[in-house]
C-alpha cells in the first residue's frame, strides 16, 4: 500500500483558480515537510556514563582473562 501523497489534492483544495493559482490575497495551501512534526519521541543518545560502564566491563573482563592464563601458566611450570 502506498502512503498518501505529502501534499494538499489540487482537485480538493478550495481557492485554487484552475491550473494550480490561487487569488490574490489568498494563501496557497500547506505542503508536506519532512521535518514537520514527529510521529514518536526520538531517543536520547548514551550518556557517557554508559559508556563508562562498557569499558569498565571489558576491562574486567580482560583482567580476568590474564589472570586464569596466568594462574593456568604457573601450574604448568
Amino acid at each position: 500500500m502506498t502512503a498518501l501523497p505529502p501534499d494538499p489534492d489540487p482537485n480538493r483544495t478550495p481557492g485554487l483558480e484552475p491550473g494550480g493559482g490561487v487569488r490574490p490575497g489568498d494563501t496557497p495551501p500547506d505542503s508536506g515537510s519532512t521535518t514537520g512534526g514527529l510521529t514518536h519521541h526520538e531517543k536520547t543518545p548514551p550518556t557517557a556514563t554508559a559508556g563508562r560502564i562498557v569499558i569498565a566491563i571489558i576491562v574486567l573482563f580482560a583482567v580476568l582473562v590474564a589472570a586464569m592464563l596466568l594462574t593456568r601458566a604457573f601450574l604448568l611450570a
